[in-house]
């Protein structure tokens, strides 16, 4: 059932995002990268047990020494594994975990992980792969991808395997990111308890895509459809609008993606024609949510809802309220 934030017209959104193209005096003839982070350091909490390596935008890492053919071959005949911190999640026929991946999409099916990130996550190919005992086949689908392979789809969403995973009933993957899940039997993300589901809690699926939770330290503080919490970088630029978090830096600060202004609950997503809701396209090629013209990252180093390791790091970084306000910042 469609939460009632969900329920805005997106005709009339589509229309506000052509009016707030020019708002934040974003500059599109504007191509530099900016300077490069320093605030950036690694999170106290041991960021990267799933491989140092590994991009937490994407999970990708290219120095995964999984056997690329084991890795891709057919799944067989799927199977429903039940573990002890993320419960019920479909495997394939050897018993490997297989993920979604957030930035893919069910409606209509399509796989955003490609490159690198494909090196890491290796798609599970659509030719031979058969439904649960029990489970509806029509689940099953395919997907076609950008090389022309067809890759496994489980209720809309395409499906992989990840490389550091190296036995069956391994789930490393989980929550690394905060993009990536195992998937559950009925489609949607496992939502065990444990730390390892890292937000993939069955409250945290069910948020818009960005709202607020009340920080006993910080207050009200902006979160993530997976409850993460959202954060400023003071290094950035607000009017013209300018993100100065390049390279390596989006490893440890992934952007928030575009978040469209009816799938959001208690944000400031009104626009003056100057400073508002607006999305930042960079540079290099990402499109990034703002608000109040500062635009959004999570942190790498939050494993679940409620973390706040990003809070402070380097003096440069804090969480952000819902009116664009840097909280806990020193005066």
């Amino acid at each position: 059932m469609k939460t009632s934030w969900r329920s805005a017209s997106l005709v009339a959104s589509a229309a506000a995002v052509l009016v707030l193209t020019t708002a934040c005096g974003q500059d599109k003839a504007d191509t530099s990268t900016g300077s490069q982070n320093v605030g950036a350091a690694p999170a106290a909490n041991g960021y990267g047990s799933a491989g140092a390596a590994a991009s937490p935008s994407t999970g990708a890492n290219t120095g995964a020494d999984a056997d690329a053919g084991a890795q891709t071959q057919s799944a067989g005949q799927l199977a429903v594994a039940d573990t002890d911190k993320l419960g019920e999640v479909v495997t394939d026929s050897a018993g490997m975990t297989l993920y979604r991946f957030d930035k893919d999409t069910a409606e209509p099916p399509k796989s955003n992980c490609d490159g690198d990130c494909a090196t890491a996550w290796p798609p599970v190919p659509a030719s031979g792969a058969t439904a649960p005992i029990g489970v509806d086949k029509t689940l099953l689908g395919e997907v076609t991808r950008t090389d022309g392979s067809k890759q496994l789809t489980y209720e809309g969403w395409p499906l992989y395997r990840f490389a550091k995973d190296t036995k069956a009933g391994d789930t490393k993957g989980q929550g690394v990111g905060g993009t990536w899940y195992a998937t559950a039997p009925d489609g949607k993300k496992a939502s065990g308890g444990g730390e390892a589901a890292a937000g993939g809690s069955a409250e945290a699926a069910d948020l818009p895509g960005l709202s607020t939770r009340n920080d006993p330290e910080l207050g009200e503080v902006v979160v993530d459809k997976n409850g993460m919490t959202v954060y400023r970088f003071e290094k950035d630029v607000p009017w013209p609008m300018k993100s100065n978090c390049v390279g390596e830096c989006l490893e440890k600060w992934p952007v928030v993606a575009p978040v469209d202004a009816a799938d959001t609950k208690g944000i400031d997503n009104k626009n003056d024609g100057r400073r508002g809701y607006v999305v930042n396209n960079r540079p290099d090629g990402l499109k990034q949510q703002s608000i109040d013209c500062w635009p959004l990252y999570t942190f790498a180093g939050d494993k679940k809802p409620g973390d706040t390791n990003g809070q402070g790091v380097g003096g440069t970084w804090y969480a952000i309220s819902p009116e664009g306000k840097p909280l806990g910042k020193p005066k």
